[in-house]
């Protein structure tokens, strides 16, 4: 049995405020999977983020409390979540005086979704990220897929589906070829998607996996990959928090080029014959990015 963890990164809205939506999923054996928590876990409890959810787009933010904090990061972990704490506290009521109910909601919001990372400094956070990008980039075992679909060149007449649609049926239809071609050589394995809870799109992507066991996808037959997707709380489930890294690190790449934690991550693209065939950059045809040019089979 094999485990692929899916999350997103961006918006499939035309209108929102990213121009790549990514759909990426991790497959692990399901034996393996011990292990991989328990590494986790590991590098959590190093930054003191043991029960902790992985939320990149959150971690990765400057927190501009920190640097009113006067040499912030002289003070151990507990001093500084306490000065950050008492800094937000005043912010609040600042914001409750000046009556700006906007900017008063949006604040609170910031802050609970970073209230887990605030003992952290912004490099301390990267450094985190990138010990578990480098954790993955070691998982031999571990096969990525993605759909990165730039939305300006996405036409949804003439695709017939959204975007959010299309990434998930070509990620289906990718981590089922990858079950059929790793049980050519022994004995079949069957698939199982754990996708993140996200209420707006469960019922639909639930209702598509139906019809994938009925009549396939466009390009595959559904065989190995069981259910339909197990939908679970991202916070309780360190395994989905590591596929929201993957599609993080993947989006970043695209949208400001930023390679460090993508070539670590990349490492684990499903690949046949030195071509990468697990993930796919839906762009237009003349880009050259990394993800385009591993794609391509050299002449």
């Amino acid at each position: 049995m094999y485990l692929c963890y899916v999350d997103e990164s961006g918006t499939p809205e035309a209108s929102g405020n990213t121009s790549h939506y990514v759909l990426a999923g991790l497959s692990i054996p399901i034996w393996h999977w011990k292990y991989c928590d328990q590494e986790i876990d590991k590098i959590k409890k190093k930054y003191e983020l043991g029960g902790a959810e992985i939320h990149v787009a959150w971690m990765l933010r400057p927190y501009l409390e920190q640097s009113k904090i006067v040499d912030f990061v002289s003070f151990d972990y507990q001093q500084r979540r306490s000065k950050v704490d008492t800094y937000r506290k005043a912010e609040i009521l600042r914001l409750q005086r000046v009556r700006n109910p906007k900017l008063l909601k949006q604040t609170k919001k910031n802050y609970t979704q970073t209230e887990s990372y605030i003992h952290l400094s912004y490099d301390e956070r990267r450094s985190f990220i990138k010990e578990v990008a480098t954790s993955i980039s070691r998982w031999g075992f571990a096969r990525l897929f993605a759909e990165c679909v730039d939305k300006i060149f996405f036409d949804p007449s003439k695709a017939q589906k959204t975007i959010d649609e299309q990434s998930f049926e070509q990620l289906v239809s990718r981590f089922e070829h990858y079950l059929q071609v790793i049980g050519t050589t022994g004995p079949a394995y069957n698939g199982l998607i754990i996708h993140d809870n996200n209420q707006t799109v469960s019922k639909k992507l639930t209702g598509m996996m139906k019809k994938f066991h009925q009549t396939g996808t466009v390009w595959t037959s559904i065989e190995n990959i069981i259910e339909t997707p197990l939908f679970v709380d991202s916070q309780l489930t360190s395994m989905v928090q590591i596929a929201d890294v993957c599609a993080y690190v993947l989006r970043r790449y695209l949208e400001n080029n930023e390679e460090e934690l993508f070539d670590l991550i990349y490492t684990r693209a499903d690949r046949k014959d030195g071509i990468v065939v697990g993930v796919r950059h839906f762009t237009n045809l003349s880009c050259n990015c990394k993800i385009c040019r591993s794609r391509r089979r050299s002449v």
